[in-house]
């Protein structure tokens, strides 16, 4: 459920109203990311409806708050509003307010999320996720920012400015008869498609630097390193979570690795470490060649095990002292399920 409270400005971002300190803010330095930061400057400037359209975890409440403290209204309060989390039968009453007694449980009165962002910026996350009854209340209220509490007759008005992110294309939610057109069109006013992080080049890792600083003093623990099989790893990888994922792993690595270097040694797509290059690179990150030793084990004894079953998956699984399931799933996190385990008792299914 969306707070009732205006956020405060994040620590890590003040009020700014030029490109140069934005981009500082908003860790980047790709031709795609520049390019969202200029618009992101000219949309600050202006007081009109914007919508923010972009992956999940590409960071658009990020953007939604520089649009909000980069602008005009930085003084007011950002009311961040999470569309999804919002009950059909309440969403009168959360951006509107109620009157004591309005219904079963109101047993006070209380503002609505509208009125908390007075002079300020209301900002609806997931605003894809309406249903169709909370579409035909938003675009009442939007038509002259007037509204009537539950359970009282009076009028009200109030001045916000309206930011609304979407994670799907609000275009082809219209097309698909899901949300309705009049709506985006009074979202849709100004208009931004952030970038996803695969289309961002060189923005992961300097992100992922821009996050080990960020963990280093939090947990007052020395800043670590990336191996550089990583960072080629890292620009090899699509981040279908985006930013948040990358936060995410760099967060657990950071915590769990042992040494001043990170090293990527997950099964898909691991990076594998190139000794010869004068110095055994393997010894540069124990854990990483770890991990690479455990996994030649496993793809060795995994063929020999088939090997000695004719391809016979059951057979291999007992033979290997595992459950067939778990001893499949061994088979295809090693990519041998297709190559050895075919035929009879060898599909995985």
């Amino acid at each position: 459920m969306a707070s009732l409270h205006p956020s405060p400005p994040p620590p890590h971002f003040e009020p700014v109203a030029s490109a140069p300190a934005l981009a500082e803010q908003i860790i980047g330095g790709s031709l795609a990311h520049a390019e969202m930061v200029e618009q992101l400057r000219r949309i600050a400037a202006c007081e009109v409806p914007a919508l923010i359209e972009g992956e999940t975890g590409s960071g658009k409440e990020l953007i939604a708050r520089a649009i909000h403290y980069g602008g005009p209204r930085r003084s007011g309060p950002f009311v961040p509003v999470n569309c999804g989390a919002l009950p059909e039968t309440l969403i009168e009453s959360e951006l509107f307010g109620h009157e004591r007694g309005a219904f079963t449980d109101a047993r006070r009165a209380r503002a609505g999320l509208v009125t908390e962002a007075r002079g300020g910026t209301l900002f609806l996350d997931e605003v894809d996720a309406l249903s169709p009854k909370a579409q035909v209340t938003l675009l009442r209220f939007l038509q002259d920012q007037r509204y009537r509490p539950l359970g009282t007759a009076r009028e009200l008005a109030t001045d916000v400015r309206l930011v609304a992110a979407a994670n799907r294309p609000l275009e082809g939610l219209v097309a698909g008869a899901a949300f309705r057109a009049d709506l985006m069109y009074r979202l849709k006013v100004l208009y931004l498609v952030l970038p996803p992080l695969r289309e961002r080049e060189g923005d992961a890792e300097r992100l992922a630097l821009h996050f080990i600083e960020s963990f280093a003093a939090k947990y007052g623990i020395a800043r670590k390193a990336l191996h550089p099989d990583t960072v080629q790893w890292m620009r090899r990888y699509d981040w279908p979570g985006n930013v948040r994922e990358l936060e995410n792993w760099v967060h657990r690595e950071f915590l769990m690795c042992t040494g001043a270097t990170i090293c990527h040694t997950g099964s898909a797509g691991a990076p594998a470490l190139q000794p010869g290059n004068g110095e055994d690179d393997a010894l540069k990150c124990f854990q990483h060649a770890k991990a690479e030793a455990v996994r030649r084990f496993e793809r060795e004894y995994l063929r020999r095990a088939l090997a000695h079953s004719a391809g016979n998956v059951t057979q291999a699984a007992r033979l290997a002292g595992k459950e067939r399931r778990a001893f499949g799933k061994l088979l295809k996190k090693h990519g041998l399920a297709p190559e050895l385990a075919t035929g009879g008792d060898g599909a995985l299914g």
